[in-house]
């Protein structure tokens, strides 16, 4: 399994002004190759390959309009153009996804558009391959080609010699390195626990062991100051250098948002998948509840961010994950006789069921029922039910019976 470090970086000054000149190289490149491509759809005519592109670029860097590309590695630049042919591949499979889902009749959206051209004021990124000869020093430092020695903040130790480096610049003005390291499987010790989580909003999650954990809300907790400094962003001339500091303060402040909610994520998944052999989970559509509203809310709870981290966490540690699917009606049954009492309002939190008297919370008895039937999915495909058996003979109603 390949995973991903992120360490915060600390370059100098003349770094910072050379991997600024990659940025733009890369950059230049990306939106060259798009440009191409997007003339020749728009012409009429076929579709420029990637080995063409690359070889223009060889062209290109001999003209004076784009000589200084030959500042840049030439494995930044290439690297630049894989993600431009990913980002096509990725849209086409989509397309091909949509045409197949209509062809059957059933109801498709593109989900991948195509891609789009790049800004130098939005997070730039360029990618050092292994090819590229980047190094980690024994001093700890981060050797880059052109770029030189860019001290790193090691967190941790890297569990393998990585395979890729790329050099983050986000719109705070924070330097990351995110490496790409391939680990082997670390089993935990074996468990039998098993675990129903349901999602929400007025608890981030409610167990079937009936614990709930808080919902920080970390965006509603710093709209206040956010307000703030977007108002005193407002009142700065365009492309002044104050606008462009009250620019980055605003960038901050939603970077400790998202930071703050990824550090929560990792370790609520962390801590579910190291005392659970099995954790089960609600499949929810989240784009589909983004444009509701309650948009705002569960955005900022980022159930989609957490349940990719369960998923991954669970094939590294040797863990089970279920995914429960959407239309189980969790909230409506009793845990404890399987009723289903019917759909209840949000306002609804507790409710007794009119079969066996038994009070619940909503959460809580949601989240059992998606631990049976989670349990029951792993276990067979899904929930139980008596198959159809023949009639006996001389059975009262039955055929058989009435022609006897």
């Amino acid at each position: 399994m390949r995973l991903r470090y992120s360490y915060r970086l600390d370059p100098s000054p003349t770094s910072r002004r050379a991997l600024a000149r990659l940025y733009g190289c890369a950059r230049v490149v990306f939106n060259d190759g798009l440009r191409v491509r997007e003339d020749a759809h728009k012409a009429g005519e076929p579709y420029v390959s990637d080995a063409e592109l690359s070889r223009r670029l060889t062209l290109a860097k001999r003209t004076p309009e784009r000589a200084w590309l030959g500042e840049a590695p030439a494995a930044v630049l290439q690297q630049s153009l894989a993600d431009l042919h990913r980002a096509y591949r990725n849209h086409f499979a989509d397309l091909r996804r949509v045409k197949e889902a209509r062809a059957r009749g059933a109801k498709a959206k593109l989900r991948v558009r195509k891609p789009r051209f790049k800004s130098r004021t939005h997070r730039q990124a360029v990618r050092f391959t292994r090819n590229s000869r980047f190094r980690i020093l024994p001093d700890s430092r981060l050797l880059l080609p052109k770029v030189g020695e860019v001290p790193v903040r090691w967190s941790r130790p890297l569990p393998a010699e990585p395979s890729s480096v790329t050099v983050i610049l986000d719109t705070a003005g924070r330097y990351h390195a995110s490496f790409v390291v391939e680990v082997c499987e670390a089993p935990l010790p074996a468990t039998e626990a098993a675990v129903g989580v349901d999602l929400g909003l007025t608890a981030f999650a409610a167990l079937s062991t009936g614990e709930k954990v808080d919902n920080p809300r970390w965006l509603r907790a710093r709209e206040k100051a956010l307000r703030r400094s977007q108002r005193n962003m407002s009142r700065k001339r365009e492309g002044s250098a104050n606008r462009e500091k009250a620019r980055r303060k605003v960038a901050r402040l939603h970077v400790r948002v998202a930071d703050a909610r990824r550090d929560f994520h990792h370790q609520f998944s962390t801590r579910l998948v190291r005392e659970h052999g099995t954790v089960c989970v609600e499949t929810l559509n989240v784009a589909g509840l983004g444009r509701s509203k309650l948009a705002k809310s569960i955005r900022d709870a980022g159930w989609g961010q957490f349940t990719r981290m369960l998923e991954y966490k669970a094939g590294l540690y040797g863990r089970t994950l279920v995914k429960v699917d959407r239309a189980f009606p969790s909230s409506q049954l009793c845990s404890g006789c399987g009723r289903r009492d019917g759909p209840k309002p949000l306002k609804v939190r507790a409710w007794t069921c009119p079969a066996c008297g038994a009070t619940h919370d909503r959460d809580t008895n949601a989240a059992r029922n998606v631990l049976a039937e989670g349990l029951s999915v792993a276990a067979c495909g899904g929930r139980v039910r008596p198959g159809a058996s023949p009639a006996a003979a001389g059975e009262a109603g039955t055929t058989l019976a009435g022609a006897a």
